[in-house]
């Protein structure tokens, strides 16, 4: 299953990925798809700021990879850009933090051919590309979000 939204500014996306976070549970993961400057980062902060307090300190984790914050359940925030191997995602704790609780991951693809083989089965992938002024945000589901799906609302 898929749905679309049309995310006219970044307010919008950031309520995409607040509308996201109630719903996340351990072992679950968020990919992150889209050209650079399409909104991932803040999509990331809108959904890690519900989970946390609304004036959390997000920063994108592109030079330190991963950043972890403490919630319920505790969440990470992968930024996979500067990866050159697919293995260089277990180095950095993409399992563990799946073990403890669930991921944000901006740049999945940078996992190889195979994202799911490293996540498991319980994921939502959001796809963000450039419509007209704004955003078009294409979500689709896999296991337990197939049904989170129907009942996500921005």
């Amino acid at each position: 299953m898929s749905r679309e939204w049309m995310l006219e500014d970044a307010g919008a996306t950031t309520r995409l990925g607040a509308a996201i976070a109630p719903r996340l549970a351990p072992g679950e993961a968020v990919l992150l798809y889209g050209p650079l400057g399409m909104g991932k980062s803040t999509l990331a902060r809108g959904l890690i700021r519900a989970m946390t307090r609304p004036d959390e300190d997000v920063p994108s984790p592109t030079f330190t990879l991963v950043q972890f914050y403490e919630s319920a359940p505790p969440v990470a925030h992968f930024d996979l850009y500067r990866l050159t191997r697919p293995e260089e995602a277990a180095e950095i704790g993409l399992d563990e933090a799946l073990d403890e609780g669930c991921a944000v991951i901006e740049w999945p693809e940078r996992l190889g051919d195979d994202p799911a083989a490293w996540l498991g089965p319980d994921r939502l992938t959001v796809t963000l590309a450039e419509q007209g002024e704004g955003r078009l945000a294409t979500v689709s589901g896999a296991g337990a979000w197939e049904a989170k799906l129907k009942d996500l609302h921005v």
